[in-house]
């Protein structure tokens, strides 16, 4: 449909993944496992912190929501991708690519903001631990849930609406297996400075500002375990803190390969493997770094287990 001389888009194309035909099937079977191990996984936590009452505390509050985060992050995507990759057709509505852009910027911001609300759960963790329970009560944890929420809902539906406000020429076709804002914002024929400059300073304060206060974090939570001894510190920071770090390397890892390494010529192939790094990589990782490393989360899983066996 044709008004004011430019064109109104009604759908997009997703062009997906560059597999080979040959291979479509074995790259199905192994996205579709991998997403539901992501399912899965996420899910087991989840349902763990629920039924333990040893893991009802703020730090597994905290990650039973960034379980459930991972787990939406990943739903966002994955479902539409495997069935792109059986189907001729690979079209997504207007409405739908703006529906999926939306809940991919709120499930993606909200674990940065979780991760930075699980650094300050160890920061008063390892620096008072005497003072642990009061200063981290149970109204602070419910706010700073709230608020992570309130906020990239927010944050996520400017964006949304931003991008709903501009004009799409002839061009529809999407060089993604997802509408990533980035991408849509290349066939906008309208002014996209708005959007630019609300992305450059909307970003920072989801990604950056994040990321820099989690490192002053734990550079805090060394700096006060140092005073006792060096060992011991290192000991301190892994044991109560590995799992937090290793969940924060990986997903700020991918972040930062993607918008802050060169482009080379592949530039579209490292945005879409990047970006699979961490629609499905990551929340399926996430879970098995926290119980493996955790032993109250391999406690709480025995102990399910073991009670599973006995009613049988």
């Amino acid at each position: 449909m044709i008004m004011n001389n430019k064109t109104v888009i009604s759908q997009f194309i997703l062009l997906g993944l560059p597999i080979p035909q040959e291979y479509q099937h074995l790259y199905y079977a192994l996205f579709l496992a991998m997403y539901l191990t992501t399912v899965l996984g996420n899910l087991i936590i989840i349902i763990l912190i629920i039924l333990d009452p040893h893991l009802h505390t703020p730090m597994y509050l905290f990650l039973s929501n960034l379980s459930f985060s991972d787990l939406c992050f990943s739903s966002v995507t994955m479902p539409k991708l495997l069935q792109n990759m059986q189907s001729q057709d690979t079209s997504i509505s207007y409405a739908g690519c703006l529906t999926q852009m939306y809940f991919l910027l709120v499930f993606g911001d909200l674990e940065s903001i979780l991760l930075l609300v699980m650094a300050y759960d160890r920061y008063v963790a390892v620096c008072f631990p005497l003072h642990y329970m009061s200063i981290m009560s149970p109204t602070l944890c419910v706010c700073l849930l709230v608020l992570s929420w309130v906020f990239t809902v927010l944050y996520s539906m400017l964006h949304t609406l931003l991008l709903a406000r501009l004009s799409f020429c002839e061009d529809n076709l999407i060089h993604h297996f997802f509408c990533d804002i980035s991408t849509l914002l290349k066939l906008a024929c309208s002014d996209i400075h708005i959007n630019e400059l609300m992305i450059f300073i909307m970003g920072g304060l989801v990604s950056i500002i994040p990321f820099l206060l989690i490192v002053v974090s734990y550079i805090q939570i060394v700096f006060s375990i140092l005073k006792v001894s060096f060992t011991r510190a290192i000991h301190k920071v892994f044991s109560t803190c590995g799992s937090h770090l290793s969940v924060v390397s990986l997903f700020y890892g991918t972040i930062f390969a993607l918008y802050l390494c060169p482009s080379a010529n592949n530039s579209t192939v490292k945005e879409i493997s990047m970006a699979m790094m961490c629609t499905v990589v990551t929340p399926m990782l996430n879970p098995f770094i926290y119980s493996l490393r955790n032993r109250d989360m391999r406690d709480a899983l025995f102990g399910v287990l073991g009670k599973k066996k006995i009613s049988l």
